[in-house]
């Protein structure tokens, strides 16, 4: 597979980007896009791209079959979202309550 830039995104390229991974699925690699704008972007948006990065990462640990590793990831990811959430900062688009939603979802299901 094709590795994915280290280069950092701007925020909406980086959330088509990551989407497009994971629908091929991909899920780490669309982590390894997230990390790059996150590392990238400003502090106040930190919890918005770690909390995207860690959901990604709890796909990537159900899709090898560790429930309890993805379990955790996708509560820490949704708990980032919503604290990010609560605060108003830009969300480029991403309906936030949505994919919590979607991440609890899957924690509900086992992973």
């Amino acid at each position: 597979m094709e590795p994915v830039s280290e280069e950092p995104l701007p925020p909406a390229e980086t959330l088509i980007s990551a989407r497009s991974l994971v629908e091929a699925g991909r899920p780490f690699a669309a982590h390894e896009v997230i990390e790059a704008r996150w590392k990238a972007g400003p502090a106040q948006e930190r919890d918005l791209w770690q909390g995207l990065a860690q959901i990604c990462v709890g796909l990537t640990h159900a899709a090898r079959g560790n429930s309890v590793g993805a379990l955790r990831l996708f509560e820490r990811g949704a708990a980032r979202l919503e604290e990010y959430g609560s605060g108003g900062g830009p969300t480029y688009g991403l309906d936030l309550s949505a994919v919590v939603s979607c991440a609890r979802n899957r924690m509900g299901a086992g992973g």
